[in-house]
């Protein structure tokens, strides 16, 4: 795997810190300024930004940031900060990631002030973008498609955009029904896919368990339908009931 690509990286630092920087420096605020009580004090100029701001962002990127693969691209886009916070003057801005925080697709970096006469911490809006090779359909497709090889493509696709994992292997998608039109050139994800039943009630099911460093492979019977990406309820041969992950036809596997 690669890192990001330097020149790339240096722009979007820059693009951070002029953005931190303006945010600092923000016009006056307005007569009628809104009247939260949670609202911090920004003075018309501040011009103490500390200099050392782009080399701290940029050690959180390398920290944070995915990487991806060979063929990827990334791209970071910063927002800026609300316009009716106003901040205390601050010798020292920390950028940090908030914990439970993931830098992919719309997210949010910290900020906190961690020297000053007032201490603060606010919340600036992030946008990653992770380029990649992805599948996607040749032209509009209407839902109830079933793919074939002839409808699929690659093309450039922005993996982070979605929530939903974007698809690169036909493998996974060939035979599978589409739940929603597609236009030409969508990118197929696995919402956009129908759920495969891998096996109904009362059929006899292998049960495969992994543990650290061995697996152990029986026969069960299914309890509830063994739908894809959900935990379907096997009883054992020795009678004991799991909560399993169905992963092919008739075929369950549990994490011991």
């Amino acid at each position: 795997m690669s890192t990001r690509r330097p020149t790339c990286l240096e722009l979007h630092l820059a693009t951070w810190a002029l953005a931190v920087a303006g945010a600092a420096r923000a016009a006056p605020a307005p007569a009628d300024p809104p009247a939260s009580p949670s609202a911090l004090s920004l003075p018309a100029a501040q011009d103490d930004v500390p200099p050392d701001l782009a080399q701290q962002v940029r050690a959180l990127l390398d920290r944070s940031l995915p990487l991806p693969a060979e063929e990827a691209r990334l791209e970071v886009q910063v927002g800026r900060l609300d316009p009716r916070l106003r901040l205390a003057p601050c010798r020292r801005i920390e950028p940090y990631l908030p914990t439970g925080t993931a830098l992919w697709g719309r997210t949010r970096i910290g900020l906190r002030c961690v020297e000053g006469e007032k201490l603060w911490n606010v919340s600036l809006p992030v946008v990653v973008r992770v380029f990649a090779p992805a599948l996607v359909v040749h032209s509009a497709l209407p839902a109830g498609t079933t793919l074939e090889a002839r409808h699929l493509q690659r093309a450039e696709t922005d993996l982070a955009a979605h929530a939903s994992a974007a698809l690169t292997d036909p493998a996974q998608v060939i035979g599978r029904v589409l739940v929603r039109p597609l236009p030409a050139g969508g990118p197929l994800r696995q919402a956009d896919l129908r759920q495969r039943q891998w096996f109904a009630v009362g059929d006899s099911v292998q049960v495969v368990a992994r543990g650290a460093g061995f697996v152990v492979m029986g026969e069960g019977q299914a309890l509830s339908a063994g739908v894809e990406g959900q935990l379907a309820k096997v009883r054992t041969e020795g009678g004991r009931v799991l909560s399993a992950m169905p992963v092919g036809e008739r075929r369950v596997e549990v994490s011991l």
